[in-house]
């Protein structure tokens, strides 16, 4: 037996990566809660099938987008240059903090998504699918959202009560569409979307109860305390966990960190500006629907938007071509802050042309694709099976997990290893229930029988014929336990090839995202207004 347990011990790559990865005070916990993952998962599989159809696939895999990163890094704005500062201050922090810390605690603890298969994961975004699962970042966002506009809604008297009702209801169904649409698409389980949205109710709490105080702090401080707000900010980033697997939540807040420096400095700048309007909200850019016009406030928006685009358009491939020099005096000074994941700057010469590098705002290049895949979004976006690392390594170990239950269960009923025994054994557990045998089962009895379906097609994935074979082998001597890990080394090699490779990350693109999104941020508050004002096109043109 001894023998036994350390041959199905050696080579169990999928088992030992987080335990070696991971410090245990991250592991512990993980492992705890990858049980219920891996329970919920028959069930999500189950309700998916009784839900799906053509116009469902389409309509929550286009309305998912109104719960990501990009969607709202359009639409705040928009909220400034229209005289909305004190909301997109509002929404820039429950967004900000919904970001980084749902990134924060997937990277912390790892969890995989629910398997696919049995689950189809139906999705327009390439990146999603590469993060890890728990907890749902779009129930974050869809929440926090949610909670904070009821707040607003409830405490506002200037709405009359029809045009409050519906905005509150529509509040309400927004919310409740992205939570349950990433439980429909397979992208995440309950476990996810409950903890994602309390983490998003909590978030908005906090704004609702403190953001007035938040506010007042930003427009009254003095040049000490912005550079203690911005260094808190830069710490948050430094001791954002160190992921197992190669995961983008770590750019994610990275660029929202930017954006709340960019929104802090640029609320405090303007505010004390002669630009800003002080009542009856300090830092108001001026706005007035009347005296302004549609022609006027549309030609804003169009110019602000083009604006923030033509900054990361330039500045970016600046910040690429700058800062690895400087990373590398820095690095042989011995002050480098290293990553796991992102090559550092003695380690190559130039940076080259990166495609697909942020999960936040696209690429103009990149639009005409993503509207493309709009008016197609079923065609394009339903998948099966690993997509990422994270996913390859769960379909593995919950392979080899029942593999090892499978020969527990066989020295259970028979030590001896009988092949007779263990085969009539295996024969019975996947005979029919006797209400199929008869033509005559309940639908709870079918519900079950569903059930058993998917927990059987966990774990399979890719090359799964040679992994069930060895499952199914009687005896597991040690010559056959050889072979079987052989066939779990090869099989975890043919999985993880048909995986599409991450891209290589560089240490200059932390800073790069830094300075890039606090640029666009502080054009959103101070810069177009400015150049709004400059161009004519402020209050009373």
């Amino acid at each position: 037996m001894n023998t036994e347990k350390e041959l199905l011990d050696a080579g169990l790559k999928s088992l030992n990566h987080y335990k070696s990865k991971l410090p245990k005070w991250r592991y512990r916990p993980r492992q705890s809660l990858l049980p219920l993952v891996r329970w919920e998962t028959p069930f999500l599989a189950w309700l998916q099938e009784k839900l799906r159809s053509p116009a469902l696939d389409t309509y929550f895999a286009i309305t998912a987008n109104l719960g990501t990163h990009t969607f709202f890094m359009i639409v705040l704005p928009i909220l400034f240059w229209c005289g909305h500062s004190d909301l997109g201050r509002g929404m820039v922090h429950i967004l900000a903090s919904g970001v980084f810390f749902s990134g924060f605690i997937k990277d912390l603890w790892c969890l995989p998504r629910p398997l696919s298969p049995p689950l189809q994961r139906i999705t327009m975004s390439g990146s999603a699918a590469l993060e890890y699962g728990f907890p749902s970042t779009h129930s974050t966002n869809a929440v926090s959202v949610a909670v904070y506009a009821l707040y607003l809604l409830n405490t506002n008297s200037s709405l009359s009560p029809k045009i409050n009702i519906l905005l509150q209801a529509i509040s309400y169904f927004y919310a409740s569409s992205i939570v349950l649409g990433r439980l429909y698409c397979g992208m995440h389980g309950f476990f996810d979307v409950i903890i994602g949205s309390m983490l998003g109710a909590a978030i908005s709490f906090v704004q609702c109860t403190y953001g007035d105080v938040i506010d007042d702090f930003i427009h009254t401080a003095l040049r000490k305390d912005m550079f203690i707000v911005v260094l808190t900010i830069l710490v948050l980033v430094r001791i954002h966990p160190e992921p197992a697997d190669d995961c983008p939540c770590f750019d994610d807040s990275v660029a929202f960190a930017g954006v709340v420096i960019g929104v802090e400095y640029g609320s405090w700048h303007f505010s004390n500006s002669n630009y800003a309007w002080s009542q009856p909200i300090p830092g108001t850019v001026p706005f007035d629907f009347e005296s302004m016009g549609w022609m006027v406030i549309m030609t804003r928006i169009i110019l602000g938007v083009m604006t923030i685009f033509l900054w990361r358009e330039v500045m970016k491939p600046c910040m690429l071509r700058i800062l690895p020099p400087a990373f590398r005096v820095i690095e042989k000074l011995g002050l480098s802050l290293p990553r796991k994941f992102f090559k550092q700057a003695s380690e190559y010469t130039r940076i080259p042309k990166l495609r697909k590098d942020d999960n936040v705002i696209p690429a103009i290049s990149e639009i005409p694709a993503f509207l493309t895949s709009m008016r197609h979004p079923r065609r394009r976006s339903v998948s099966i099976g690993p997509q990422s690392q994270a996913d390859a390594y769960e379909t593995l170990a919950y392979r080899e997990k029942r593999r090892r239950d499978s020969v527990s269960a066989s020295y259970a009923t028979d030590p001896t290893g009988d092949p007779e025994v263990t085969n009539n054994e295996r024969a019975n557990s996947h005979s029919k229930p006797e209400g199929i045998a008869n033509g005559s089962i309940s639908n709870q009895a079918l519900k079950m029988t569903r059930l058993k379906t998917y927990e059987s097609m966990m774990g399979t994935g890719f090359n799964t014929s040679t992994q069930d074979e060895a499952a199914e082998s009687p005896l597991h001597s040690p010559a056959n336990m050889k072979v079987e890990v052989q066939t779990q080394e090869q099989g975890e090699k043919d999985m993880f090839s048909r995986l599409e490779k991450p891209r290589v990350r560089y240490d200059a693109e932390v800073v790069t995202k830094l300075i890039v999104y606090s640029g666009i941020a502080w054009l959103a508050v101070e810069g177009n207004p400015i150049l709004f004002d400059t161009l004519g096109l402020g209050v009373g043109t």
